[in-house]
């Protein structure tokens, strides 16, 4: 069974065999390749395969990245089965330092849900001046009135979900405490130089971002991730570079799951870990 690890090492030796011409498409044209992507997605890898290129020829900063780090992060979306277009927001290539990270973007985290068959509701919304009522500091839960929206100005995010047993949780975060939380998790965003932070999706995309932020929030700690194993995956890769080992690496700043969200006793995924989480996904592809 394919594993982020064999792809990984599958790319490594391509690399050696053709370092003359070690581009991405040669890399994805590669029989090695290519039988790695359809041991995970069947009939679907070529289509997937053919997203990696479109999603690296048009964006400039991602076709300077290693092409090793390409392929092992689209390599996570598609064990997770969720499609690179950028206009679907699932799940993102995002260059970084001339490495490609794995991004989930907030549908992506909706469409792991929807999957466990464990929700009645989920959802994610920008919260408009005028439309808060009142918020209870206990619960989480706000009280929202959408008619009394006074202006355009977006002044917050929330999600909220409802399992099919009963239990229910809200999650908010005003605009200013998403540009902060924004800030402290990824170096590009919190840089002084306006470059760097042009680079960041914060910056081009800071609301899809900070509802990312509060799905992340609300599943983190509140979901029942102890059976949904692709969704602790999802969360823990989230904005990583897969190493050659399929060791998971930060390098625009810490995994922006804080400790208390990450489910005792579950470390970082390793090579093995992730050739489980690989298995499951592959395992609607014959």
């Amino acid at each position: 069974m394919a594993t982020v690890k064999d792809v990984t090492k599958a790319v490594s030796g391509v690399q050696q065999q053709n370092a003359v011409a070690n581009t991405l498409q040669t890399l994805l044209n590669s029989d090695n390749i290519k039988k790695r992507f359809g041991e995970v997605l069947g009939k679907k890898a070529p289509a997937f395969i053919s997203s990696i290129l479109s999603a690296t020829n048009t964006n400039p900063q991602l076709k300077v990245c290693e092409p090793m780090s390409i392929i092992s992060s689209a390599m996570v979306a598609a064990a997770l089965d969720l499609p690179i277009n950028q206009s679907l927001g699932f799940a993102h290539l995002v260059p970084y330092s001339g490495k490609a990270q794995f991004q989930m973007g907030w549908r992506g985290y909706v469409q792991l849900a929807q999957r466990t068959g464990l929700y009645k509701f989920l959802n994610a919304e920008r919260v408009y001046e005028g439309q808060i009522k009142s918020r209870d500091m206990l619960s989480g839960k706000i009280e929202l009135n959408e008619e009394g929206k006074t202006s355009d100005v977006v002044v917050g995010y929330f999600a909220h979900m409802e399992l099919l047993n009963g239990f229910q949780k809200t999650v908010y975060i005003s605009k200013a405490n998403a540009e902060k939380h924004g800030k402290r998790y990824s170096q590009t965003f919190s840089s002084e130089k306006d470059y760097v932070r042009e680079k960041s999706k914060w910056t081009t995309d800071f609301d899809a971002m900070s509802l990312k932020t509060v799905v992340k929030m609300l599943l983190g700690k509140w979901a029942p991730l102890s059976t949904d194993y692709q969704m602790q995956k999802a969360l823990q890769l989230d904005q990583a570079v897969i190493n050659e080992d399929g060791t998971p690496e930060y390098v625009d700043g810490k995994n922006t799951i804080d400790a208390e969200t990450v489910p005792t006793g579950d470390p970082e995924p390793t090579g093995e870990e992730l050739a489980r989480l690989a298995e499951t996904a592959s395992g609607k592809a014959k």
